[in-house]
């Protein structure tokens, strides 16, 4: 959760009223910037992986748009579809060349928040390679961040998150598996994209 809060807010720096592109944003951290952005105003699309996510992301986190991207062949043309303005921040949690498509439609002084490359952890294809050109010519920001970076807004996350579930106006979306033996199948599961939300072990039942 605090990966979302300080990405979206202190690396992004996500003002009210701007567009914002989440990419894996059914998983632990993307299901959270998505519903952080609605709230605080801002134009929403979620990219993810298989028809069930890009429901969840449309109906239960109230996104305004999303697409699965194993259906696009040409991502820069589907977020051009999407952003026909240009997208202010991306919370990149993926890479390769959902990142480089995300540059290309990226407008004057935006902001990316590298969050993990999760396409180039497993994957075999290249590596990212935004055209440089674009990040010049439009100063654009990329930032890579870890978590442990945003302590100090800590307490101002768990305000605005426990007041935004009290209201139910956010939900914490999770994939339980139970028992020691499924960690590594859970595990695993995180770099194929089988989870939906947080993933969690629940190791006995008390």
């Amino acid at each position: 959760g605090l990966t979302a809060y300080a990405g979206l807010f202190e690396v992004g720096k996500a003002k009210k009223g701007e567009k914002v592109f989440v990419s894996a944003a059914s998983g632990s951290v993307g299901h959270l910037v998505g519903q952080f952005a609605k709230l605080h105003g801002c134009y929403v699309v979620g990219s993810a992986g298989s028809k069930a996510k890009v429901e969840l992301m449309k109906e239960k986190l109230g996104f305004d748009d999303a697409f699965n991207y194993k259906e696009e062949p040409d991502l820069k043309a589907t977020l051009k579809k999407h952003f026909p303005h240009g997208i202010d921040v991306y919370f990149d949690s993926d890479g390769g060349e959902m990142l480089e498509a995300a540059v290309a439609n990226m407008n004057l002084f935006g902001r990316v928040a590298a969050c993990g490359p999760i396409s180039e952890y497993t994957g075999s294809g290249r590596k990212a390679a935004p055209d440089m050109v674009e990040v010049i010519y439009r100063r654009i920001q990329i930032q890579g961040f870890l978590c442990p970076d945003f302590l100090s807004v800590h307490s101002d996350f768990i305000s605005a998150t426990c007041d935004h579930l009290r209201s139910e106006k956010m939900v914490s979306v999770e994939d339980i598996s139970t028992g020691l033996e499924s960690i590594p199948s859970s595990f695993v599961g995180l770099f194929h994209g089988s989870n939906i939300g947080k993933t969690i072990v629940q190791i006995a039942v008390e």
